[in-house]
């Protein structure tokens, strides 16, 4: 089955010379709109956004994003560039031959293409890899049942799937390469609560079919979680960039911030510093049993980048009449 090639940069609305904060800003200027945990429509922003995500996910990470470059013009021909490693070409699989018979998998409803799996994703097989001989010698007799191969890909998971949990429909298709035959099947993956980034969620006897009567082998997909357009995410803490102003900094304020469940306010301390942390205890992503991490509030100070004539005189008023020297030594 031909995979289609994903102009990365085309679907944020970029070029080639985009530098990362290029990358970063038109990622959330996109997901902010499309996004499924913030978007009105939320049903026709789904597919959309998980172009957008899918496209952020491999050129918002550099080593990423210089291994697609490399792979340009080259993406569909039988070998890739020199050094590029693909992350799976379809499977080995079982069969009554010798050898094992060659098997591609094709995924829907995981938010992830077959491009991206193809040349990003964490496919892989498991278990056998093909027919063995048992016996050597002539009238060797055939292998006994062997249970198939294991398959991994990738799902993509909302920050809200993994607070509330959800149940998705996944559509899978299996084609023998030998045969060109190809059978199709739909079936429900429930996405736990508390599920984590990198996790693995069985889907057991959706794997390789077995030999001679074996079990089929189990789907393992592996959880990525979508990018959020406000939040950055290290284990079950949240993190968010709050932008103030330097007056706030300075005399101390309050800032109502988003959380999974609801807004919630934050007191800025007078004298805050730029970069400074503020925790919110159990507002983060949940963990085992009835525990939340938390959110960090990021201090951002922001400065006007133009005034008017009236806030000029004012601030110039105010540095004859402070005392604050920010590159005094002693």
């Amino acid at each position: 089955m031909p995979v289609e090639f994903k102009d990365y940069y085309k679907t944020l609305g970029l070029g080639r010379e985009a530098t990362q904060d290029d990358i970063r800003k038109a990622f959330r200027k996109l997901a902010r709109e499309y996004h499924p945990d913030v978007a009105k429509d939320k049903k026709s922003a789904e597919e959309k956004f998980k172009e957008i995500n899918e496209a952020y996910e491999v050129l918002g990470d550099p080593a990423k994003r210089k291994k697609y470059d490399t792979l340009g013009a080259n993406w569909n021909q039988p070998e890739p560039p020199p050094g590029w490693q693909q992350a799976g070409r379809g499977f080995r699989g079982g069969g009554a031959q010798p050898g094992g018979q060659e098997y591609e998998f094709h995924f829907g409803g995981t938010g992830f293409s077959d491009f991206f799996e193809q040349f990003f994703g964490g496919r892989r097989e498991g278990g056998f890899s093909g027919y063995q001989d048992f016996t050597g010698g002539q009238g060797r007799a055939a292998p006994g049942p062997m249970r198939g191969n294991d398959v991994e890909g990738d799902i993509m998971v909302t920050l809200n799937e993994a607070f509330s949990g959800s149940v998705r429909s996944i559509s899978f298709q299996r084609m023998n390469r030998e045969t060109g035959q190809v059978t199709s099947e739909s079936f429900r993956v429930r996405i736990p609560v508390g599920v984590h980034e990198g996790q693995l969620i069985r889907v057991p006897g959706k794997g390789e079919q077995g030999i001679n009567g074996g079990p089929a082998g189990d789907l393992f997909l592996r959880v990525r979680f979508a990018q959020h357009p406000e939040f950055r995410v290290r284990g079950a803490d949240l993190y968010y960039e709050v932008e103030l102003a330097p007056w706030e900094a300075v005399l101390g304020s309050t800032a109502t911030i988003p959380a999974l469940d609801g807004p919630v306010t934050v007191k800025i301390p007078a004298g805050a510093n730029n970069g400074q942390q503020l925790r919110v205890r159990g507002k983060g992503l949940p963990t085992n049993g009835n525990q939340r991490g938390d959110i960090y509030a990021e201090l951002s100070v922001q400065l006007p980048t133009q005034v008017s004539e009236e806030e000029k005189k004012l601030w110039e008023e105010l540095a004859k009449v402070s005392n604050f020297n920010p590159r005094k030594t002693s």
